[in-house]
C-alpha cells in the first residue's frame, strides 16, 4: 500500500482501495454468509426537513438523522438473538456511545410497545474504528456498493452483493407508503424503480 495516496495497510476501505483490492474484496464478500439490512435517507430530503424545521427555530443535525436510522434499523431484531453485540463506527472524535446507546433501548420500547413482546436480551454495544473491527469493513463495502446505486445510479457493485441485503429500508421513497419503502427478496430495490422516483 501507498501511505502517500492516503490508502492504509490497516483496514479495507471501499471509497479509498485501489480497484485491484476492491475486485478481489468483492469477490470475497459473498462468500462470508453476511445479511445486511440498512437504512437510506436521501439528502434532498432532508434537506427539505432541515428547512421546515428552520423556520420553526429548530436545527436537524447528523447526530438526529444517524440516531434516528440506527432506531429504526434496530426496531425489529433485537429480540432475536440470545445476546445482541453492535458494534459503530467511530464517527467524527466525539464518543457517541451513550447517544447510540439511548437509540438502541428507544428502538427496543417502541418494538415492545407495537407487538408486546418483551426484548431485553443482554445487548453490547460498542464504538471502533474499522480497523479495529472486521465485521466494520465488511459493512463499509456493502454500504459503499448501495450509496453507488443510490447516488450514481450505478448498480454494478450492488449486483454483486444482491444476495446479501436482506432487507433496504429506503425512508424517503413514499410513493406507496408513509413511512418509505421496504425493499427485500419480495420487492427487489432496481434501478428500474429508483428512476421513477
Amino acid at each position: 500500500m501507498q501511505p502517500e495516496s492516503g490508502r492504509t495497510a490497516r483496514a479495507f476501505h471501499a471509497k479509498n482501495d485501489p480497484a485491484e483490492v476492491r475486485r478481489e474484496v468483492f469477490r470475497l464478500l459473498p462468500s462470508l454468509g453476511v445479511k445486511v439490512q440498512a437504512v437510506v435517507r436521501r439528502k434532498r430530503e432532508l434537506v427539505s426537513v432541515a428547512r421546515h424545521l428552520h423556520s420553526k427555530g429548530q436545527r436537524l443535525t447528523a447526530n438526529d438523522v444517524y440516531d434516528d436510522m440506527v432506531k429504526r434499523l434496530f426496531r425489529n431484531l433485537l429480540h432475536k438473538a440470545d445476546e445482541n453485540r453492535i458494534c459503530f463506527a467511530w464517527r467524527g472524535k466525539s464518543d457517541r456511545s451513550e447517544a447510540l446507546t439511548q437509540a438502541i433501548r428507544r428502538a427496543q420500547r417502541n418494538f415492545e410497545r407495537k407487538w408486546r413482546i418483551s426484548s431485553d436480551k443482554p445487548t453490547l454495544i460498542r464504538s471502533m474504528y474499522p480497523w479495529e473491527d472486521e465485521g466494520l469493513q465488511v459493512v463499509d463495502y456493502f454500504l459503499w456498493a448501495l450509496q453507488r446505486l443510490y447516488e450514481r445510479h450505478e448498480d454494478r457493485f450492488f449486483e454483486l452483493l444482491r444476495p446479501s441485503f436482506r432487507l433496504v429500508m429506503d425512508l424517503d421513497d413514499k410513493r406507496n407508503h408513509e413511512y418509505g419503502e421496504w425493499y427485500s427478496d419480495a420487492n427487489p430495490l432496481d434501478l428500474r424503480k429508483m428512476e421513477t422516483f
